[in-house]
């Protein structure tokens, strides 16, 4: 009984002793493997150029120093300098219309008559009066010349004669303010009165453009009071007459529109039979400029917890340069420092690289 229990023992202590034995054996062929691998690896690194690692294909852009400008862009309107409504002074019923829509017009003239019968016939009263009253001082007057008479009677018909012609021209006065005139030369925009029909002051009237001399009037915001002023370089598009110019604005507002929280600005245009007033204008006006800096694509900036930067190519080698970016505009960014005229910057593909890298360069742009 006791070999039966010890022969199986035995043969459990050699199989349990056996099993270290086969791992071992294991893994010194797997090490041997691996070393022979590795071996493998140096030699073709060696035969590449010692980098395995595929060039990341990239564009790139030649850093140039030039000018940049900001614009502020606001929509406004076109409108004449002079564009006004003439209206009578006085209600009346309309006797004559001497004008019609598209009639060019001059300052000063007459272009609606309302009906002044009363004021005409106090006039006509009044004209009478003048006279006899010169009559009467002409005689006085010869008389106090040859020192007939006194010098009362004399200066009494000299006032009667002043004070008539004075009430006299008070009433051709009043009698013009039954009349619309033109304030100004230009062309009559828009009126619809009829004979018989009759005026109010301030509310019935003929509207006078002059299109020769036209304007862009446009708010902008008060963020903007203290960059965008009178001088300031300004761009203007008019997308439904296809036109375009470049001038500068004439008038900046000082006030703040405390409403709108804006404020106003015109700029005066050239002569141009494309442009009509009340025509939508897109403005863009020149808020900072520069003449020396550098400028690249928003595109090619990279950021980060410890900052901007970009990737430039230095002999296939993608080289992580920090920059400090200044304005944005348009698609480009300005920079303050960190990049020189002259390096190749990485414009596409810089995303999929870090620093180190080789790169191949596909499209380069100058």
């Amino acid at each position: 009984m006791k070999k039966l229990i010890y022969i199986p023992a035995l043969l459990l202590l050699a199989a349990c002793s056996s099993k270290p034995k086969d791992k071992k054996a294991e893994l010194a062929d797997l090490q041997k493997q691996q070393a022979e691998i590795n071996a493998k690896i140096t030699i073709l690194q060696g035969e590449v150029g010692g980098d395995s690692t595929k060039a990341v294909e990239v564009s790139v852009a030649e850093v140039k120093s030039g000018a940049f400008t900001n614009y502020v862009q606001i929509q406004g309107k076109i409108d004449a300098q002079d564009n006004v409504t003439a209206y009578p002074q006085s209600p009346g019923t309309i006797t004559a219309i001497y004008v019609k829509p598209g009639q060019h017009v001059s300052k000063g003239q007459v272009l609606v008559q309302l009906d002044n019968s009363t004021q005409r016939q106090t006039i006509a009263q009044n004209e009478a009066t003048v006279e006899l009253n010169q009559t009467l001082y002409n005689r006085q007057k010869n008389l106090w010349d040859q020192k007939i008479g006194t010098e009362v009677q004399f200066l009494q018909a000299q006032t009667t004669l002043s004070a008539s012609k004075k009430a006299l021209a008070a009433l051709r006065e009043q009698a013009a303010m039954y009349r619309i005139v033109s304030p100004i030369s230009g062309t009559v925009d828009q009126m619809d009165l009829k004979l018989g029909q009759v005026a109010q002051p301030g509310t019935t009237g003929i509207r006078i453009v002059n299109a020769d001399f036209l304007k862009v009037k446009a708010d902008v915001p008060e963020s903007y009071a203290a960059s965008v002023g009178t001088g300031n370089e300004v761009l203007i598009l008019v997308p439904d007459a296809n036109d375009s110019l470049k001038t500068k604005v004439t008038f900046a507002a000082k006030a703040i529109d405390p409403t709108s929280r804006s404020f106003a600005v015109e700029v005066k245009l050239p002569e141009r039979k494309s442009l009509r007033p009340n025509m939508t204008a897109i403005i863009k006006i020149a808020d900072y400029s520069k003449t020396n800096t550098i400028s690249i694509p928003v595109k090619a900036v990279q950021r980060s917890e410890n900052g901007d930067y970009v990737y430039v190519n230095e002999n296939g080698i993608a080289k992580r340069k920090t920059v400090k970016v200044g304005v944005t505009y348009n698609g480009m960014s300005e920079i303050l420092s960190g990049l020189k005229a002259g390096e190749q910057l990485v414009t596409e593909g810089a995303s999929d690289i870090e620093d180190g890298d080789k790169i191949k360069v596909l499209q380069s742009a100058n």
